[in-house]
């Protein structure tokens, strides 16, 4: 399955619920299970993020959906990027003209 990697940014509504979060990253975790996906980490940081999730999917309908829910909610801001694994990245040079 691709892999995904989403940074998380806290909302003003998703900072003054903060003690609610680790229920709603569970949360999260399930939607995404229930959605075909893969859960492989999340983390807090320090910085200019909040959180980072890393994750597999079926495809990206599947990825870009569940980040559109979930900013629905309205306690985050996301972006998610498509990562590459060093095997696929070998793939895809190899198609390089």
């Amino acid at each position: 399955m691709p892999t995904y990697i989403t940074l998380y940014k806290l909302t003003e509504q998703g900072a003054r619920d903060i003690k609610n979060t680790p229920a709603r990253i569970e949360e999260g975790i399930k939607a995404y299970e229930a959605m075909g996906g893969k859960v492989l980490g999340v983390y807090a940081l320090l910085g200019e993020y909040d959180f980072v999730a890393l994750g597999e999917a079926p495809n990206d309908e599947v990825a870009v959906a569940f980040a559109l829910a979930w900013a629905a909610r309205g306690n985050v801001k996301s972006t998610t990027m498509r990562a590459f694994t060093r095997e696929e990245l070998a793939e895809i040079v190899k198609k390089m003209p």
